[in-house]
């Protein structure tokens, strides 16, 4: 057998058992826990093993440091979180209060570098169809949302409480006309209808949709 492939595979095996130890070290079992600092380690370490094993002038002691070393530094920080709370923000992230008791936080969905249309987006993840059943909504560390439901939403099969889905019509300031018109309102209309409420025109609006059997829930800045 060529003396390339069996080094190759020699590289491989150790390399595939150094990583899984590292994993079993860390303690991280499944994507969900990886936090954006995890994802960019791993992404790291598997950039820097890649490299090891398919150059021809690195041996498999290359392969090792490489894994150990990367490995020491990950488990150096899972160890200064654990014995310093205080770094956790920095160094993991912290859970961010999105929604509050219905309400969209728009600096706080700002700060976290989020738009409505992200935003909506991990909420169907949920099977949260629309903002009107979200009483309160947390952003995890690891990029997902956890919700509690208003009272009355909460259903226990999944099924959605309405008929019909809502139709987004402002996301973020941005008039979407096309399902202004599917809501049976005219542009003019609209306007007429927020200033009634003291709100100047859809720019002011952070995110408003309709619902047919519920009407409209409209968010402002």
């Amino acid at each position: 057998m060529n003396t390339n492939f069996v080094a190759l595979s020699v590289e491989l095996f150790v390399g595939f058992w150094a990583l899984l130890v590292l994993m079993k070290v860390l303690g991280k079992s499944q994507i969900n826990q990886l936090t954006p600092f995890d994802f960019i380690s791993a992404l790291v370490l598997g950039e820097l093993v890649g490299n090891a094993i398919y150059d021809k002038d690195i041996g498999i002691l290359y392969v090792l440091y490489a894994i150990s070393a990367w490995g020491l530094l990950i488990y150096t920080v899972e160890i200064i979180t654990q014995k310093f709370p205080i770094t956790r923000p920095f160094l993991e992230g912290s859970p961010k209060l999105i929604i509050n008791d219905g309400k969209i936080m728009y600096h706080e969905l700002k700060r976290s570098k989020l738009d409505i249309d992200q935003l909506a987006m991990l909420l169907r993840e949920k099977e949260v169809f629309s903002i009107r059943e979200v009483h309160y909504g947390i952003l995890e560390s690891n990029g997902s949302i956890s919700v509690v439901k208003k009272q009355g939403y909460q259903t226990t099969n999944g099924q959605l409480t309405y008929k019909t889905l809502p139709i987004v019509v402002v996301a973020d300031g941005v008039l979407n006309e096309q399902n202004l018109e599917k809501a049976g309102m005219t542009k003019e209309a609209f306007n007429d209808s927020l200033r009634k409420q003291g709100i100047s025109n859809y720019k002011s609006v952070l995110y408003a949709e309709y619902l047919s059997e519920d009407g409209w829930e409209i968010q402002t800045y």
